[in-house]
């Protein structure tokens, strides 16, 4: 079944799961909300969701430098307990985390960190496009969101396809590891270093 952003987004902010989750239980729930509600609260994703309000003070911070000592990337991801942050499979997601910053270069964590100027000034951009290839007016706002969900895959880690795995973004994997370990983890912030590049 073909599944509205609308209802995708509306289950979004009910459970705080990925976009990809929600797309695909309310798929399995034929957009029934209620049902998927249920679904995803059965793969134990919608509790990772309640989770999120926990302080997670404990962590590691994870380097990795790329071969050839051409790019390297400091990333510091947040859990709940010294437990987990010594925890193997704890270490790979956050090797993965600093694997993703290396190949995707993004410039923000996430989207409410991109500042307004530029977010206006994508959107003038996108607008202006829109307009030249004479698109009507109604459509023409659909449009430049849609191609801002793009912008904001590009330049935001959280929205981000995972490089592993395409079907799911880096907010999804979180969500997936959180509801994994029973605790709430934060990717909290990361620098990534290019030999050459202007500061």
């Amino acid at each position: 079944m073909e599944v509205s952003a609308a209802l995708v987004k509306d289950l979004r902010e009910k459970t705080g799961c990925g976009m990809m989750d929600c797309k695909k239980a309310l798929s399995e729930a034929c957009g029934d909300a209620q049902k998927a509600v249920e679904i995803l609260r059965k793969k134990g994703l919608a509790a990772a969701s309640k989770r999120m309000d926990k302080v997670a003070t404990q962590g590691i911070i994870e380097s990795y430098i790329h071969l050839g000592g051409k790019i390297g990337v400091l990333v510091e991801v947040n859990c709940e307990t010294d437990f987990v942050a010594r925890n193997i499979e704890f270490h790979s997601f956050v090797r993965d985390i600093a694997l993703q910053i290396t190949a995707s270069n993004p410039n923000y964590l996430s989207r409410e960190q991109v500042p307004e100027s530029i977010l206006s000034h994508e959107r003038e951009i996108l607008r202006s496009q829109a307009q030249t290839e004479g698109k009507p007016e109604k459509v023409i706002e659909k449009m430049v969101e849609g191609r801002l969900e793009k912008f904001f895959s590009e330049l935001c880690l959280l929205d981000q396809p995972f490089i592993k795995d395409q079907t799911k973004t880096i907010k999804d994997l979180l969500g997936e590891h959180i509801a994994k370990f029973g605790e709430n983890m934060v990717i909290r912030r990361f620098t990534r270093y290019q030999v050459g590049e202007k500061t």
